[in-house]
């Protein structure tokens, strides 16, 4: 029987992403797993079209949206310690979110990925494709999606 000891579970903070999270405490409570919790943060571009943003406000954007998600991890992983005695760790990463997800798994050599199947909606999930679908396509380890 497959028992995962290193679960990685990237997050947007959204509905979808708090089952997948859920269902990674349940199976790392079954097999004395760690949980690594992981956000990105998508790069700015800055320009759009025919107008562009300073840099320095980029930047400042940039940085103030990893603090903000560092907060939020940490609260995700709270909530997480608060119900169970499950050893966790976050990270919050700059990228394209299917990019940083693979180096992360490789990085933290973890053994499953639990993910949600949905994040984005509408035309942005068409224009951007999915993020889960790519991380189940390239991923080296068994990925649980969870819708």
């Amino acid at each position: 029987m497959f028992a995962p000891k290193a679960i990685l579970v990237p997050t947007d903070f959204s509905e979808y992403s708090d089952r997948a999270i859920k269902e990674a405490v349940d199976i790392a409570a079954q097999n004395n797993a760690k949980i690594y919790l992981l956000h990105v943060v998508d790069q700015l571009q800055q320009c759009a079209i025919d107008y562009c943003i300073p840099v320095e406000t980029m930047m400042k954007v940039q940085s103030d949206s990893e603090k903000e998600a560092a907060r939020k991890m940490q609260e995700e992983a709270n909530k997480i310690l608060q119900s169970r005695k499950i050893d966790v760790a976050f990270d919050v990463k700059s990228g394209t979110p299917y990019e940083e997800i693979l180096k992360e798994q490789q990085e933290r050599k973890a053994d499953l990925i639990v993910i949600a199947s949905h994040g984005r909606t509408g035309i942005l999930k068409s224009l951007l494709g999915s993020v889960a679908e790519r991380v189940m396509r390239e991923a080296k380890c068994p990925v649980l999606l969870v819708r």
